[in-house]
């Protein structure tokens, strides 16, 4: 006896002998399998019933595009948009929460999802896996908006990444999530756009997150269709975009050329600020500006024998100027113990140090790459701190 059952690519045979059918194609192309036992609620067509999983300002902006698209009630994408967040010690949430709880869509915390049915998930920044049994729960997947141009930038970082390597070109890529492993599921859509000059990392991201939920709306309006057009990521090119630590942070000025610091305060100056070393005490650099070409002509720094991290303090253009692998860095404030400008880091630390070493050269005056302990390093010190108090 055969059987006619609607599927989310529409009618198909199921054989009665053997109860079962063939996947649909995008299963087949994202690598998950399973049966789904809620075939007779498939829309095929929208509205959708979406669940979203989010967490920062990028995630955000794709939310608040799935919302006014839910609230457009005549163009009927969306139907039902419900939220999943991770928990966060702040009070108020994380971005996606606190924008979930202002319009009173309803807030699921990981690992919750809720019990109700969907036809479609989306993730945007979620930092967290989602097992094939979660992902089989949804007709059509769960789709990824990720800020890069996959395969480049696999990771929880892509647009720090992009900054952080000169990166000229980037990109959104709609992909279809996989389990157990993250980025590395089919492209659904991508598209490309170059990275503004001397872009930060967070101006970056607005732009990335508008282009990304415009993206996600125009596949979800041709969701099937945009399904089986979906194509598996090359193999070639692949490069990923770990989280960046505290050490990433710390300046190796024997090592890095004036362009990969500024990249790097770029890239992660608003979320960690740099580091050094100075007399032994941990500075964090602030401002980091381009240092212009008639300051660098002024004889009184040119007549100078100096090193990498030697600083010196220039009173005209109120900054300091700090010597890297190929030239030099401006500095307008830093932080050691509180806040400084240039002016007042060398009338408080910098000229009473030349006091005091009379005949020093300027480059006995100088930064030093800080260290920090890894994890490794610091389990090490600790089990050796033990053995001495034994």
């Amino acid at each position: 006896m055969r059987v006619l059952a609607r599927s989310c690519w529409g009618p198909g045979l199921v054989s009665g002998a053997a109860g079962r059918r063939s996947r649909p194609p995008w299963r087949a192309l994202a690598g998950v399998g399973g049966e789904d036992r809620r075939e007779a609620r498939v829309r095929e067509k929208p509205p959708w019933r979406v669940l979203f999983f989010g967490t920062d300002h990028f995630a955000r902006e794709t939310l608040r595009a799935l919302h006014a698209a839910r609230e457009n009630k005549e163009e009927g994408l969306i139907d039902k948009l419900e939220v999943v967040t991770v928990p966060s010690p702040s009070p108020r949430g994380l971005p996606v929460k606190q924008f979930a709880l202002q319009t009173q869509l309803p807030v699921h915390e990981w690992p919750d999802v809720g019990s109700g049915e969907y036809d479609v998930g989306v993730v945007a920044s979620f930092g967290r896996l989602l097992s094939e049994a979660l992902i089989l729960k949804f007709p059509y997947g769960v789709l990824n908006v990720h800020p890069s141009c996959l395969p480049r930038w696999r990771g929880p970082a892509p647009i720090i990444h992009t900054v952080l390597h000169g990166d000229a070109l980037t990109g959104v890529t709609i992909m279809q999530i996989r389990p157990k492993r993250f980025d590395v599921g089919p492209i659904i859509k991508q598209e490309t756009v170059p990275v503004p000059p001397r872009s930060t990392a967070k101006e970056l991201e607005v732009v990335l997150s508008r282009l990304g939920a415009s993206m996600l709306l125009s596949v979800l309006r041709t969701l099937p269709e945009s399904l089986q057009q979906g194509r598996q990521q090359p193999a070639e090119g692949v490069t990923h975009a770990p989280k960046v630590s505290a050490g990433t942070s710390c300046v190796k000025w024997e090592e890095q050329t004036s362009e990969q610091i500024f990249r790097l305060y770029r890239a992660i100056g608003n979320i960690i600020p740099l580091q050094t070393l100075w007399m032994e005490n941990t500075i964090k650099l602030l401002d980091l500006v381009e240092v212009d070409s008639s300051v660098l002509a002024d004889p009184k720094l040119t007549g100078q024998a100096v090193t990498p991290g030697s600083v010196i303090y220039h009173k005209q253009s109120q900054m300091l100027l700090v010597c890297c692998k190929d030239g030099w860095i401006g500095i307008r404030s830093v932080m050691l113990k509180k806040t400084l400008t240039a002016s007042d880091f060398y009338n408080g630390y910098l000229h009473p140090w030349y006091q005091k070493h009379s005949q020093a050269q300027a480059s006995q005056c100088r930064f030093q790459t800080l260290r920090l302990a890894t994890k490794k390093k610091l389990a090490k010190k600790i089990v050796a701190m033990q053995q001495c108090i034994k």
